[in-house]
This record gives structure tokens, C-alpha cells and sequence, in this order.
């Protein structure tokens, strides 16, 4: 066994919606021996949250995103002599930018580091928190590296002074390894580790055999993520109606929240819901925690969930390892999860009419919604285990820490 670590663990907005991952991993570092501090940009706005456990993750962390001018000033003074202008050239004007909201967090990092003796920090984003950890770094702080949990795209500018300065990356799939080394030949870290995002195994499991659909009874249908018109939920409201019409009877209940806590995409899907007269068959649930998703999992048939882009799909994986036959959509990092029609179902996004085809054919085919049911949960269990990312960066950590790797 190595040697207990003391290090840092930076989520931006945490805990939020789909943090249930971080949350695992940290709590398996912890049990493994050990130290996190657990820090984050700013908390999750009321209403967004809905975890057992999100009470106690808030009163754990050290949140840096309140902007205080005199450490701003204090970062800046001493980065001008440490490459921080040559960086701003470089990079350009949204990069200048966001350092200049950073500099307060990287002062306050800085200062939190050297309270607790931090000697590595891991950032699970490549956006201002990766920044964050940068600027720290060049004030003197531990060394830092990085998770990328999606596109280049969605994390801002400045990506190749976040990752030239990383000591290693982790990447949640080869389809996005790809596209950084395509984007970034020459910036990258030595070390780049492909490990997926996973899920507690031994919490999602069967107490009961799976059992599909009895004939004459309603297909019960759960999907979960964030309402957002990425997530395509919308499709598969309009994949419901198709349906129904056909003689189908299905129930599906969508579990998550939209980032405004109920007051942005919700507002269309339920305009939506009214327009397909689905009051009766689509169910809204907002954001529920852990153990009322694996509750909502354990009774459904199927879960579907019709994402138009996914890098990878944490869902996906709690329904596969909970033996619940899973259809998803052939995008983004899911094909690196779900292989059509071996451990789950895949359909082309933005397709209602296909996906409806799909649920009908799993419906009618008891043998099918078995054969997924128990090989969806058994690659979850051998490929991804959330310990499994623990124990990748204990190894990175202390292969860094070694007195050889200097």
C-alpha cells in the first residue's frame, strides 16, 4: 500500500446534480487512508441539489470564488515576474480575462495549501478551476493536475497553459484523448491516463431478479439528467407519444433539474408535456438524490436517456449496473460504454421516431431486455467501478511523489 497522501480535490459549483461521482471517489480515497481537502469555485445555487449527503459535502468545502481585492493584487504582483504576462500574450483576451477573476481563488488556494500542507491538488475540470490550480502553482503551490470530462469547446481559453503546466490528465475516453492531442501536439503532460467516470457497483445492485414488461401492463420507462436540450428529453417525450399512439402504454418518469433550479428549460418541457397531452404518462420529478434514483431504477423496465451529445454517460452506467436494460444515443464517448445490442441499446440522437421503434422492439422481446439486463451490469462491475478512479490517481500521485520521478 502507498503511503497516505494529503492532497486537494477541486470540483467547480460542487456538489452539484450529477456530483455523485466526485463524492464516490473522494470517499474511496478517504477510506483507502487518505487526506482531502475537498475545495470548489462556489456552491450550487438553492434548489439544484437534492443529495443525502449534499449538506455535509457543502460543509466540507472551502469554497474560493468570492472575489477579494487585495489578494487579487497580491497574486498579480507576484505572477508578473513568473511568465504571467508572456501567458496573457500568448493566449489572449478571454484567457486575460479569466485570470483576472482568478487571481483572488489562486491567492486564497495558495494560502489554504500551505494551512493544510497540500501536496498535490487535482482539478476535476478544465475551465476557471483548472486556472485556478495554474495560477496556485506558479505562486509556489503544490503541483496540480487535471481531469477532461468533455470537448475542448466547452472549457474556455487558456487550454494550453492549463495543460503544459499539469503534472498528468486523466480523460474519460479515447474519443476525447483524440481531440486533445489533436489540439494541443506539444502542450500536453507526459502522463495521460484514460480512466472513465464511475459508479458504486456494490450500492447499485439488485435485490430482486430484473423482470421485463408483463403483457397487458405499462412499460416503465426512467430517464435522468440535467434539463437541458442537449439531454434530448424532449425527444423522448415526443418518442413517448408516438407511443401511445401506437397502442404502446408506456410510463416514463425524468429525473434532474435545469441550471436555474426550475426556472429555465423546465418551463418548455412542461409546455411540451401539455402540448403532447402527456400530463398523464410523463412524470417531471426535479432533482432527487441518490437512493430515490436507484429506488426509481430498480422498478423501471428500461432507462432511456436520448442525449444528442454525451461524453460518456454516468446514468448510463447507474442503470447498467443496476441490471436495468439501457438504451441510449450513439453520441459524443457513449459507444466506449454501451456496444449496441450487447450490453445495451443505441439509436442515432435527435431521432423520436427510431427511438420509439426501439422501445417498442424491447418491450415485445423479454429475451432481449434479459440478455442486456445482466451484460449491461457486468461491464459496469469489471470496467467501471468508481474505486477504479481512486486508485488511478493514488498511482499518479505518488508516482509523481517518488524521490526518482524528481
Amino acid at each position: 500500500m502507498s503511503r497516505p497522501l494529503n492532497i486537494g480535490y477541486l470540483v467547480p459549483q460542487f456538489p452539484g446534480q450529477t456530483h455523485i461521482f466526485f463524492w464516490r471517489e473522494l470517499r474511496a480515497l478517504e477510506e483507502m487512508g487518505h487526506s482531502v481537502s475537498i475545495l470548489s469555485t462556489r456552491p450550487p445555487p438553492p434548489g439544484l441539489i437534492s443529495h443525502e449527503w449534499s449538506d455535509e459535502a457543502i460543509a466540507r468545502t472551502t469554497y474560493l470564488g468570492q472575489v477579494r481585492a487585495g489578494a487579487a493584487l497580491s497574486a498579480l504582483l507576484a505572477l508578473l515576474p513568473k511568465g504571467l504576462p508572456r501567458w496573457m500574450l500568448r493566449e489572449g483576451a478571454g484567457f486575460s480575462k479569466d485570470v483576472l477573476i482568478t487571481l483572488s481563488a489562486a491567492w486564497m488556494l495558495k494560502k489554504h495549501c500551505d494551512e493544510k500542507g497540500l501536496t498535490h491538488m487535482h482539478v476535476h475540470s478544465c475551465g476557471r478551476a483548472a486556472l485556478v490550480a495554474t495560477l496556485c502553482q506558479a505562486l509556489g503551490g503544490p503541483s496540480y493536475s487535471i481531469t477532461l470530462h468533455g470537448p475542448m469547446s466547452d472549457y474556455g481559453p487558456g487550454q494550453r497553459v492549463k495543460w503544459e503546466n499539469a503534472r498528468f490528465a486523466t480523460i474519460i475516453t479515447q474519443k476525447l484523448v483524440d481531440e486533445a492531442q489533436d489540439e494541443l501536439a506539444g502542450h500536453l503532460p507526459d502522463r495521460i491516463v484514460i480512466r472513465p467516470m464511475g459508479v458504486d457497483t456494490d450500492a447499485l445492485k439488485r435485490t430482486k431478479p430484473y423482470r421485463p414488461v408483463e403483457l397487458g401492463s405499462p412499460m416503465q420507462l426512467f430517464s435522468c439528467g440535467r434539463l437541458n436540450v442537449v439531454k434530448g428529453h424532449q425527444d423522448l417525450m415526443h418518442a413517448v407519444r408516438q407511443l401511445l399512439d401506437a397502442g404502446v402504454d408506456v410510463r416514463l418518469n425524468i429525473a434532474g433539474e435545469d441550471d436555474a433550479g426550475g426556472d429555465g428549460y423546465r418551463k418548455e418541457l412542461e409546455s411540451l408535456l401539455k402540448e403532447l397531452h402527456l400530463q398523464d404518462h410523463v412524470k417531471l420529478l426535479g432533482a432527487i438524490d441518490a437512493d430515490a434514483v436507484r429506488d426509481h431504477l430498480l422498478k423501471a423496465h428500461a432507462f432511456v436517456l436520448a442525449s444528442w451529445h454525451e461524453p460518456l454517460g454516468v446514468a448510463y452506467m447507474e442503470a447498467m449496473s443496476c441490471g436495468v436494460p439501457t438504451i441510449g444515443t450513439a453520441a459524443g464517448g457513449v459507444r466506449e460504454l454501451i456496444t449496441d445490442g450487447v450490453n445495451g441499446l443505441l439509436v442515432e440522437p435527435k431521432n423520436p421516431e427510431k427511438l420509439a421503434d426501439v422501445i417498442r422492439n424491447l418491450a415485445a422481446d423479454r429475451d432481449l431486455a434479459h440478455r442486456l439486463s445482466e451484460a449491461g451490469r457486468a461491464h459496469v462491475v469489471a470496467n467501471f467501478r468508481s474505486l477504479l478512479g481512486a486508485e488511478t490517481l493514488v498511482e499518479e500521485i505518488t508516482r509523481l511523489q517518488a524521490p526518482s520521478a524528481g
